[in-house]
């Protein structure tokens, strides 16, 4: 807007005290405001509230849903420069910038658009293929093709591979070239080849419709013969479909930490690089670390004429590959922990190496709200976590009676509430501090001592270890909102160190606690198990005063420190955790 148009709309403003009705063309409003929406609706790809010259808003974006329909994302569009043509013609100029993969560099550009003072003073938008792109010719439209890199692996232990994108066999059913007659002999081979269920697959095939293409079973190349493809082709309507799967060693090794890969979604896809239905990260670790692991996508932008015909490419990004996420886990313990708890929905168990503080497993479902218990779970140790009890016990000169404050330092020294650089979100454990004599004494006998399994699986590995363990997952990056390791509660001081005595007499007292086990104690599933001493501690919390809501129990033996949450007793914690440690000493 000039500055004799604001001068002059300035001063018939002070001596009139009226609207603007009436002004000499000078005085009329510039197109600064209309330009600006114009941008702001051109990048989110709809210009309602805009006025169009020899148009219409529902003709302009139709236009537009065509001309940008193969981009698969939206522009970023800002005004560059107005010209005033006249007082009844402006040109702007308009950059956009379209991020189309995730490297640095966008496809970026200039270009022109001519508005037009309406009748009503207002100014309207002489829209046209160019306002799109400048090369951009009428029945022509901009396409982005992107082709992405393998999606980067998850490590574990010893470089081992956790999930990779490999290529795969999609094996199914196409019942449109089959007659109903031909269904059941169909079923009957395939799943004789495959060792399937020939009822449930018929079942399945039965319910589909009579064109469906019915998915059978998904299966790595690398582990069926080089004849699978051949073999299957040979079964009448089936077919194996050569893709690619972001896959685990087993459906359910280590599920809801290492989360899944899928398509992106629409709201995914809003704000960044990725397109709708592009491979992308949903939950887990996966999802956390997509960007790394994603990498960024090869990608070509092109003009189409109507007849497909394709432009020399305006743009053009090589292809950058993710880099892999290293982990602790080990793939047996793993393994291991998943099959334990196979049978027990609503158990969590994790397993923590006291000399290093690697997590060697995390297993476990996802929770109601999505979250994972095993990390993520804040459970109240209900009738007391002994190891803190009792180094409290043994600072206060073994006269029971530290008061909450006392246990709040001793739940630290254990690494309750002590945050570390585990490499994704996590509860640390916590002690809620109280004035009053009732909720001290609550906090002693264990009901205020809350505690996910991992916490209570790294205060056990500090028993053993004899001095704090911070524990980490993920080995090459920094873990996302996370703080640095050994990082106390905020508001609170740190509090003195495990020493090596105190740890001593409390690994003597958790061995004695398996050693002296009698019939009806918890822990005595754990006395049979084979390999070296195993030390160990088991609690229930209540849910409403009567009646038991879950039953914990934390144990060492040997480099392994583990935690057992379940929705039970205590006696079936430890069930699990004897199963467990059997299983590793086997």
């Amino acid at each position: 807007m000039g500055k004799n148009r604001l001068a002059a709309a300035a001063a018939a403003f002070s001596v009139l005290g009226l609207a603007l009705a009436g002004c000499s063309p000078e005085e009329r409003p510039g197109p600064e405001q209309s330009v600006a929406s114009l941008a702001e609706g051109l990048s989110r790809l709809d210009v309602t509230g805009n006025e169009f010259a020899g148009s219409t808003v529902e003709a302009v974006n139709g236009m537009l849903e065509y001309e940008v329909a193969g981009m698969n994302i939206n522009p970023s569009v800002t005004v560059a420069k107005i010209d005033e043509v006249s007082s009844n013609e402006a040109v702007a100029t308009l950059k956009y910038v379209w991020d189309v993969n995730a490297s640095p560099e966008d496809f970026s550009y200039e270009t022109t658009v001519t508005l037009e003072r309406g009748p009503d003073t207002g100014w309207q938008t002489r829209f046209r293929s160019t306002t799109v792109h400048p090369d951009l010719l009428p029945g022509q439209r901009l396409v982005r093709k992107a082709s992405p890199p393998p999606r980067a692996d998850i490590l574990g232990a010893g470089g081992s591979v956790l999930m990779r994108h490999w290529p795969v066999w999609r094996v199914g059913l196409d019942k449109s070239v089959l007659g109903a007659h031909e269904y059941a002999s169909s079923v009957f081979y395939l799943s004789l080849y495959l060792g399937l269920d020939a009822d449930a697959l018929a079942a399945k095939v039965q319910a589909a419709g009579p064109d469906a293409f019915v998915d059978v079973v998904t299966v790595r190349q690398d582990k069926v013969s080089p004849a699978f493809e051949t073999d299957i082709a040979t079964i009448p309507g089936a077919a194996a479909l050569a893709e690619r799967r972001v896959l685990a060693p087993s459906p359910g090794f280590a599920a809801a930490l290492l989360g899944s890969v899928g398509p992106a979604t629409e709201e995914m896809a809003a704000d960044g690089p990725l397109a709708k239905g592009d491979l992308a990260g949903l939950s887990g670790l996966q999802g956390e670390y997509d960007s790394q692991l994603r990498g960024s996508d090869a990608v070509t932008v092109r003009i189409l004429d109507s007849d497909n015909s394709a432009s020399a490419p305006l743009f053009e990004a090589p292809s950058e590959p993710g880099t892999a996420l290293q982990t602790t886990l080990d793939p047996g313990i793993q393994s291991r922990a998943d099959a334990v708890l196979a049978d027990s929905p609503g158990a969590s168990l994790v397993a923590v190496q006291p000399s290093t503080g690697n997590v060697l497993a995390v297993a476990g479902g996802t929770g109601t709200d999505g979250t994972q218990p095993a990390l993520l779970g804040e459970y109240s140790l209900g009738t007391g976590f002994e190891p803190v009890n009792a180094l409290a016990r043994l600072r206060s000169g073994g006269s029971g009676a530290a008061d909450a404050a006392a246990l709040s330092a001793a739940a630290q020294s254990l690494g309750l509430g002590i945050t570390s650089g585990l490499g994704t979100q996590a509860f640390y454990g916590a002690v809620q501090n109280g004035s009053d004599g009732a909720q001290q004494a609550g906090a002693l006998a264990g009901g205020e001592v809350l505690a996910s399994p991992l916490a209570a699986a790294v205060a056990a590995a500090t028993v053993a270890r004899g001095e704090l363990v911070s524990p980490v997952l993920v080995l090459n990056t920094e873990e996302p909102g996370g703080e640095g390791a050994g990082t106390p509660p905020s508001g609170t001081d740190a509090a003195p160190a495990i020493s090596a005595e105190e740890a001593t007499s409390l690994r003597s007292a958790l061995r004695a606690n398996v050693a002296d086990a009698v019939d009806g104690d918890a822990v005595g599933a754990l006395q049979s198990v084979s390999g070296g001493p195993v030390l160990a501690a088991a609690g229930t919390a209540e849910t409403d005063g009567e009646k038991a809501g879950f039953g914990w129990v934390t144990a060492v033996q040997g480099d392994v420190a583990l935690a057992v949450f379940v929705q039970g007793s205590s006696t079936d914690s430890a069930a699990l955790a004897a199963a467990f440690l059997e299983g590793l000493a086997g």
